[in-house]
């Protein structure tokens, strides 16, 4: 929230060349958050390593994207087109969390990239279900695996353009 309470407000743009390296860092935040789940650890650098960071920048069927609000990064989502199109990851600074940061980032993603959609997440971050059962705009199905990921399939619908818009 904003000092005056309004909630705040991200843009969500795709990931250039110039911004792999602002990637790369927020997703050392994101693996240290997410290691409390999978159980990450650093290497002899102090470093968490993410084996598709370059495959995000080099694969057609693989797109980044970063949220800001205002100047400042607020987050990101490494999403796999294909049917379905898939989340691989989706990251809110701390900062930014529990003030609609999220839900926003990820309603815009949706709506930029509509069709069948899977999101998984480890059964463990009930956190993370919680955030998508409120985040997916639309009904969804909910699927309980047996290695302890849950998962949310849907639709997301292409816009409607206004009346008189061809």
């Amino acid at each position: 929230m904003t000092s005056a309470g309004a909630p705040l407000t991200p843009t969500v743009t795709v990931v250039t060349d110039a911004g792999f390296d602002l990637l790369g860092r927020l997703l050392q935040l994101y693996l240290y958050d997410f290691s409390e789940h999978a159980g990450y650890d650093v290497d002899e650098r102090g470093e968490y390593h993410y084996a598709w960071l370059d495959a995000y920048r080099d694969e057609a069927d693989r797109h980044a994207y970063l949220f800001r609000v205002g100047a400042h990064p607020a987050g990101f989502a490494l999403v796999r087109r294909g049917e379905p199109t898939t989340m691989a990851e989706f990251f809110v600074l701390r900062k930014y969390r529990r003030g609609g940061v999220g839900t926003t980032a990820a309603r815009q993603l949706l709506a930029m990239l509509p069709g069948t959609w899977s999101i998984s997440q480890l059964a463990s971050n009930r956190a993370a279900t919680e955030f998508w059962r409120r985040a997916i705009p639309v009904p969804f199905e909910e699927i309980t695996h047996a290695d302890g990921h849950m998962e949310q399939r849907f639709t997301s619908p292409r816009p409607q353009r206004p009346a008189g818009h061809r």
